[in-house]
């Protein structure tokens, strides 16, 4: 982790003061465009610009009395994808909708950013170490969105940590051996819990699936049955 001295912090604000924009700033001062942004929000907000300060905007799960230091959360889009690039981002300015989201270029993806005072607050899985080796459960207000957005669910496992291709085959039809391709989903993770909780949402939509036998320690799940390739496709579909 890089860190920026007073001096280059103050000479970054004094310039975001005086209208320069972010961009230009990170790059005259060879500072991180994430960390710009950070910087210019919390300026705002220490002098009362920021919208929505004088009312401080109401937390869903708790009085919004944190006096820590605002954690981040990011999430690491593949630039192959740039459709869900543009859907993470609007995701997270939907669920903070007071707060700035900004991207931030990394070799191969985007890095979709934010800082709030209330991630942990929404992401109470939170935890150090890898979320593999640690219990990860819903709370019950989590598990209620889910239990009444299940196929948002299903597709955003499958496009962070999944994907459909198409398999082919061959086969001898009227004499002849023809190629024949047929589309299938994949799910990988390492996290048991993490399988559970997509597999048994795809048991209440009726999506049949079955565990691949892999000498790894992550497990893949497969969705290969037509009927439940045809659900998939209806609600969930490739990556874009």
């Amino acid at each position: 982790m890089n860190y920026h001295s007073t001096e280059v912090r103050q000479k970054a604000l004094t310039l975001l003061r005086d209208g320069m924009k972010n961009a230009d700033v990170a790059r005259q001062l060879n500072v991180p465009k994430g960390t710009i942004s950070y910087w210019k929000h919390v300026d705002r907000a220490r002098r009362g610009e920021c919208p929505g300060r004088a009312q401080r905007p109401a937390c869903p799960r708790c009085d919004g009395e944190l006096n820590m230091r605002s954690p981040s959360l990011s999430i690491a889009c593949a630039e192959v994808h740039p459709g869900l690039v543009d859907e993470c981002e609007r995701a997270m300015r939907s669920v903070f909708p007071n707060n700035s989201v900004c991207r931030v270029r990394r070799k191969g993806c985007w890095e979709v950013k934010l800082y709030s005072m209330h991630v942990w607050c929404l992401f109470p899985q939170h935890g150090p170490g890898k979320k593999h080796e640690r219990r990860i459960a819903l709370e019950p207000w989590q598990q209620e969105i889910v239990d009444e957005h299940p196929w948002e669910f299903i597709r955003g496992l499958i496009h962070s940590d999944g994907c459909r291709i198409t398999n082919w085959t061959t086969r001898v039809v009227g004499g002849e051996r023809r190629r024949y391709e047929y589309p299938r989903y994949f799910f990988t993770n390492t996290s048991a819990d993490i399988i559970q909780l997509f597999t048994g949402t795809l048991d209440k939509l009726g999506v049949e699936w079955k565990s691949l036998n892999q000498s790894r320690a992550a497990v893949t799940i497969s969705i290969a049955r037509k009927a439940s390739v045809a659900l998939m496709d209806a609600h969930v579909g490739p990556k874009y």
